[in-house]
């Protein structure tokens, strides 16, 4: 289920929130500091359209920062939230993330969520994965545990799908690029790639789990894997993420409509 359908079939929650708690919530939990890390995915458009984000110079530094605006994006989160989420959802997870455990985890993923991506994660993560494979450690269960707890792979290999396939419209709809197919075979063509796409988001989903709960014991991820597998963090998760998605999707195609002003046509 893409985002845009996850946000439409959940945003009918019968008792609205009230929006400090939203904003309790956001901050709390640690979804604030996620969303402002959204900004950090944004290198990713230009190459979608097979340029480098550097070839536009200082330019492309200014339009990130105007359109992943972190207060925008924040109130289009809240807004959701507060219409969607129901109390008890709210409250379970707040709960959860204001214990002494949650507040940790929060703290290492607040700081693991604004590394900017520069192999960091990616090489520190892998090499502790492989010792702990190399041991034969119950930790690396315990982490597929938690990345499983923390959203569906379908979900996330759909949005991520509707994300690219959105913004390729939109910078063709700008005129920034001439595209060759239709929506239909764009989606076609997408699905040719889906287990690549997959492998790699396990494979990044774990080596970015080693690095960023590296400093707590195994009783300690143990505990955090069960608390996201009660069904109302399950349900408040599923929604942070499509919300997460639809902010990501929505900004990249303001980079589609500003990029018309900076780089030419040409053919994908």
């Amino acid at each position: 289920m893409s985002a845009v359908l996850l946000l439409t079939s959940v945003v009918a929650a019968q008792a609205q929130v009230a929006r400090d708690r939203v904003e309790t919530f956001l901050e709390i939990t640690g979804f604030d500091v996620a969303l402002e890390s959204i900004r950090l995915s944004a290198d990713a458009a230009p190459q979608m359209l097979g340029v480098e984000a550097d070839d536009f110079g200082s330019e492309w530094q200014r339009l990130v920062g105007e359109v992943f605006e972190t207060e925008l994006m924040h109130e289009m989160a809240a807004d959701v939230i507060e219409r969607a989420m129901t109390p008890e959802q709210l409250d379970h997870a707040v709960a959860f993330y204001s214990s002494d455990l949650g507040q940790r985890l929060v703290a290492a993923e607040n700081r693991s969520h604004l590394i900017d991506e520069d192999g960091l994660k990616t090489e520190s993560g892998g090499a502790i994965l492989e010792g702990l494979r190399g041991i034969d450690s119950p930790r690396v269960d315990l982490l597929e545990r938690l990345n499983a707890a923390s959203g569906s792979e379908d979900a996330t290999v759909r949005a991520i799908q509707e994300v690219q396939i959105r913004f390729l419209l939109a910078a063709a709809g700008a005129g920034v690029i001439d595209l060759t197919m239709d929506e239909p075979d764009l989606r076609e063509a997408m699905t040719e790639g889906e287990e690549e796409l997959r492998e790699n988001l396990r494979r990044g989903a774990m080596e970015g789990a080693a690095y960023t709960y590296q400093a707590f014991s195994d009783p300690e991820v143990e505990a955090y894997a069960e608390a996201l597998e009660h069904p109302l963090m399950q349900e408040a998760y599923a929604l942070m993420n499509a919300v997460q998605y639809e902010i990501m999707a929505n900004r990249f195609e303001a980079v589609a409509d500003r990029l018309r002003q900076m780089q030419p046509s040409q053919d994908l």
